[in-house]
C-alpha cells in the first residue's frame, strides 16, 4: 500500500512515542500534584513547553497545549474575540477550515458578530489589498490560514499580518497544515497567534498548540481548574504534550531536507499527472503550495470512482479534507477558487509525508493517469 493521505494524518514517529512512553507509565503524575510523582510530570510539562516555545520563537507563558488544531483554533477565535469584542468585526478567508468556518458561524449567530470573508483569487491566494480594503476600525480579528489543506496553496502571512498590525488588529493563522514544511517562527511570521495539530507531525491525535501573544485578553472556552495559566482548564495531557514537542523539534530541523527532496516529488507527479491525463486540473497555486500536496480535478471523472480504482490500485487518498469526507456537497474551498459543482466533484488530493519515496510518488502517478484514463473511458462508452 501506498499511503498519500498524510494531509489528514500521520504515522507517529517513533522518538514520539519513545518520549511518551514514560509518561504514561512511571512518570504518570497530575502536573498539578504537590507530590513528588506530580511534580516529575510539572517537569516534563515544562520542558515541552520550553522545546514549543524555541521552535516557535516564542515566551513559553505564550503556549497554551491543546486536544489539536480544532480547539486550539476554536481557542484563538473565540478567546480573543470575546474578550476584546470592539466592533465585533471578524475577517478571514473564504477556505478556511472548518473549524474556523464553523467558529465564526457560532460568533455570528449567538454573539452578534459581523463576518467578512474574503475572496481568493483562482489559485487560491488572499490578495493585499483585498485585505486592506475590508478592516475597519471595528474590526476585532482577522484570521487567515498559512497553507490550505485541500489544494496546497501558502498564503503570504507576513504581508498579510503586517497590513492587520498597521490597523491594531490581531491576527491568527491555522498552522496545521503548514507545520514541519514551512517556517513556523512568530516573530518572522507577525502573528499573534497559531495554531498546530500533533497528528499531522507525527505525534499522537488528541495533541496540539495555540501559540498566542501573553499580552493579548483571551478569553477561555473552558473553565476548572485554571491549568494553562487559566487559558484552558482541564488535567494537562502531558504525554501528549512531549510528543507534541519532539515530533515538532524534529520536524523543524529536518525540514530544509524534507522541502527540498519534496518539492522534487510534489513536481513530478504533478507533471506525470497533467500528461498523462487529457483535460486535468491543477487545483491550488503551481509553485505557491506545500511541498508534500498535489491536487487535481478531473472533469468527465467522478470522484468517488477514482478514489476507488486507486484504491484496487494499492494507492490510498482522497478528495479533500478527511473532515468533510463522505459530505455530498462540493468542496466549498474549490467553489470558492471558481470552479463549477461539477468539476468540484472530481477532486483528488494526494499528500505525503517525508519518508515517502520518489518510487512510490512514481508509482503512484501512474496509478492517478491509468486509473482516471480507464474511468473516462467507460464514462464514454456509456
Amino acid at each position: 500500500m501506498i499511503y498519500l493521505d498524510a494531509a489528514a494524518t500521520t504515522p507517529v514517529r517513533r522518538e514520539a512515542l519513545e518520549a511518551m512512553w514514560p509518561l504514561l507509565t512511571t512518570d504518570y503524575g497530575n502536573p498539578s500534584s504537590s507530590h513528588t510523582v506530580g511534580e516529575s510530570a510539572a517537569r516534563a510539562l515544562d520542558y515541552a513547553r520550553r522545546l514549543v516555545a524555541r521552535e516557535l520563537n516564542c515566551k513559553p507563558n505564550d503556549v497554551v497545549f491543546t486536544s489539536g488544531g480544532t480547539e486550539a483554533d476554536n481557542l484563538a477565535i473565540k478567546g480573543i474575540s470575546l474578550a476584546r469584542p470592539k466592533g465585533k468585526h471578524i475577517v478571514a478567508s473564504a477556505i478556511e477550515h472548518p473549524a474556523v468556518l464553523e467558529t465564526l458561524d457560532y460568533l455570528q449567530r449567538f454573539h452578534g458578530f459581523r463576518i467578512s470573508l474574503l475572496p481568493v483569487t483562482a489559485e487560491g491566494l488572499v490578495e493585499e489589498a483585498t485585505l486592506r480594503a475590508v478592516l475597519t476600525e471595528e474590526t476585532t480579528l482577522c484570521t487567515i490560514m498559512y497553507a490550505n489543506n485541500e489544494v496546497g496553496t501558502v498564503q503570504s502571512i507576513p504581508a498579510l499580518a503586517s497590513i492587520c498590525r498597521e490597523q491594531g488588529v490581531p491576527f491568527h493563522t491555522d498552522a496545521v497544515q503548514a507545520a514541519g514544511w514551512l517556517p513556523l517562527d512568530s516573530a518572522e511570521l507577525g502573528v499573534d497567534a497559531l495554531s498546530i495539530s500533533g497528528h499531522k507531525l507525527g505525534a499522537s491525535k488528541g495533541c496540539g498548540v495555540l501559540f498566542i501573544r501573553s499580552r493579548l485578553p483571551l478569553e477561555p472556552l473552558v473553565h476548572g481548574g485554571g491549568q494553562e495559566r487559566g487559558k484552558r482548564s482541564g488535567t494537562e495531557n502531558v504525554a501528549g504534550a512531549v510528543a507534541m514537542a519532539t515530533a515538532l523539534k524534529l520536524a523543524q530541523q529536518e525540514r530544509t531536507a524534507n522541502t527540498a527532496a519534496s518539492i522534487l516529488r510534489r513536481d513530478h507527479l504533478i507533471s506525470a499527472v497533467l500528461k498523462g491525463v487529457e483535460g486535468a486540473l491543477l487545483t491550488g497555486h503551481r509553485e505557491q503550495r506545500l511541498p508534500n500536496i498535489a491536487s487535481f480535478c478531473f472533469p468527465g471523472a467522478s470522484g468517488e470512482a477514482i478514489l476507488l480504482e486507486l484504491e484496487r490500485a494499492g494507492v490510498v487518498t482522497s478528495s479533500g479534507s478527511a473532515c468533510a469526507a463522505g459530505a455530498s456537497e462540493p468542496s466549498a474551498v474549490l467553489l470558492a477558487l471558481g470552479l463549477g459543482p461539477d468539476i468540484a466533484q472530481t477532486a483528488l488530493r494526494l499528500s505525503w509525508t517525508a519518508a515517502t519515496s520518489d518510487a512510490e510518488i512514481a508509482l503512484a502517478g501512474r496509478a492517478v493517469v491509468a486509473s482516471v484514463r480507464s474511468i473516462q473511458s467507460l464514462g464514454s462508452r456509456t
